[in-house]
């Protein structure tokens, strides 16, 4: 029994019915669904004041009506604690399709909106009456904690991708974006990791977690952790019409004109992507955590973006930036390692009728996955779509709106991509993935469709489409 199950029968007077461990992040946190008399999530961590800090939060927060889970219990050695579960979906998953396609519906625009317009609240009134001395580890944005970021990025990004630069001038230009930085006003709760990723949807609204890094510290850092989040995938235009959101919501707290706004903001996304960059360049290249490789392209996709304009207040650092980006292929993995195109992976993607038996493997591998696609909503059920197949934009249309398909391809995409990480790490040859439905027509189409484009153009693999009952074969060639 790990210690949540001992705190659950503690507080509730039984033991959880069962027990379900939620997938994790980049922390040493684990997280645990337990279902008996109530439903709660039940959090284990390996720092009394990680937790500390959390709970204090999470309290403050609520006592000022924010929406942040409810904590229930906490054990007596500080390492574990009892919270409102919150379910399942994030922000990050529910705009899935705006992310991969870059083109957002309004429904996706009003959660973004209604996200970042509860920023202020978090930075003004839940800055009142706060303790910072809770703050882990830190209580507040110094000069400190910036020059740590930065050297994080230093030596976990640019020394690991084996980038030359000059260390002295490097510093100093270190030096003058901590000062710029410290220029801002800072007597707000920076909240420091505010993205999709923490951000829960309970009954379609947003509630708020992961918070216990934050800190004193000014408003413009959690400005740009949500609107460039590497995998938001937020186009420029979206971007600035969510930081005019945002200023329409702070005007109640703070008058800052957008002209200045934007002048200041601008320092603090490059802060934050070099910030990003070398958390990835930790969790990727020291721990092995494929997730986190997976996104440096998109990091250095805004960093790129960001570059066009210059930054002649950090002159050096610019041009080391600028090089970087010139030479890498910013599709691949930036560690000088050989392109996938080189390494010859090929993966096999099959769709499949389950009335005619799951597709044979004749690689010999026997491995991969079968993913089976029925417990989606089957556009084969109206008469509009029986002559289609998934290729067909009308069939694409009625499975993207309804959506399961798309929480369903979350969760593939998420085993196929470390699987093929991984498979190219070690140098292997072959993979295998097939998803099966009723038909092998519209459902298992579109998933094999979406996943081989997927993988193709993420990681640059070779690609042998086969939708078997169609007939059809499609070899996307590596890049």
């Amino acid at each position: 029994m790990n210690q949540t199950e001992s705190l659950y029968q503690s507080y509730t007077g039984e033991a959880p019915a069962a027990v379900e461990q939620l997938p994790g992040a980049g922390s040493n946190r684990k997280y645990f669904r337990l279902t008996g008399v109530r439903t709660l999530v039940g959090v284990c961590g390996t720092s009394q004041e990680e937790n500390r800090a959390f709970v204090y939060m999470a309290r403050h927060f609520r006592q000022k009506g924010l929406p942040v889970p409810e904590v229930y219990a906490v054990s007596a050695d500080g390492y574990a604690y009892l919270q409102e579960d919150l379910g399942d979906m994030q922000l990050f998953q529910a705009i899935a399709q705006g992310r991969q396609t870059g083109i957002f519906s309004e429904e996706e625009k009003r959660l973004l909106r209604q996200t970042i317009r509860l920023l202020p609240r978090f930075q003004f009134e839940g800055a009142e009456g706060m303790d910072f001395g809770y703050c882990y580890p830190q209580a507040e944005f110094d000069r400190r904690c910036i020059l740590w970021d930065l050297n994080y990025f230093k030596y976990c990004f640019l020394k690991a991708t084996h980038t030359e630069f000059d260390e002295s001038r490097l510093e100093d230009d270190f030096g003058s974006m901590a000062d710029r930085l410290l220029a801002a006003p800072a007597q707000t709760f920076m909240y420091r990791d505010f993205q999709s990723r923490n951000v829960m949807l309970s009954d379609g609204h947003p509630c708020f977690i992961d918070f216990q890094g934050g800190r004193k510290g000014p408003i413009y850092y959690d400005v740009a952790s949500f609107l460039w989040q590497a995998k938001a995938n937020l186009p420029a235009s979206l971007r600035m019409e969510l930081a005019g959101e945002y200023l329409d919501a702070l005007k109640p707290y703070s008058a800052v004109g957008r002209t200045e706004f934007l002048s200041t903001l601008r320092h603090f996304v490059l802060f934050r992507t070099l910030q990003v960059l070398g958390a990835y360049g930790f969790r990727g290249y020291f721990e092995r955590k494929p997730h986190f490789l997976q996104s440096i392209p998109y990091a250095l996709h805004n960093l790129q973006k960001l570059l066009k304009d210059g930054f002649g207040e950090y002159p050096y650092l610019g041009k080391v930036l600028q090089d970087f980006c010139t030479r890498r292929d910013l599709t691949a993995e930036p560690c000088g390692k050989p392109s996938a195109a080189t390494r010859g992976l090929t993966v096999e993607v099959v769709s499949f009728s389950y009335r005619k038996g799951i597709p044979g493997d004749e690689s010999g591998n026997g491995g991969g996955y079968v993913f089976d696609c029925r417990a989606v909503h089957n556009p084969g059920r109206y008469e509009a779509y029986r002559q289609l197949t998934g290729r067909d934009a009308p069939v694409v249309r009625f499975l993207e709106e309804d959506g399961e398909i798309l929480r369903f391809l979350e969760h593939v995409d998420a085993l196929a991509d470390a699987h093929v990480a991984r498979y190219l790490e070690r140098g292997f040859t072959h993979l295998c993935i097939c998803f099966g439905c009723t038909g092998g027509q519209h459902r298992s189409v579109y998933s094999a469709q979406h996943v081989a484009e997927h993988l193709n153009r993420k990681f640059g693999v070779r690609v042998h489409l086969i939708h078997r009952e169609q007939h059809t074969e499609q070899i996307l060639e590596a890049r």
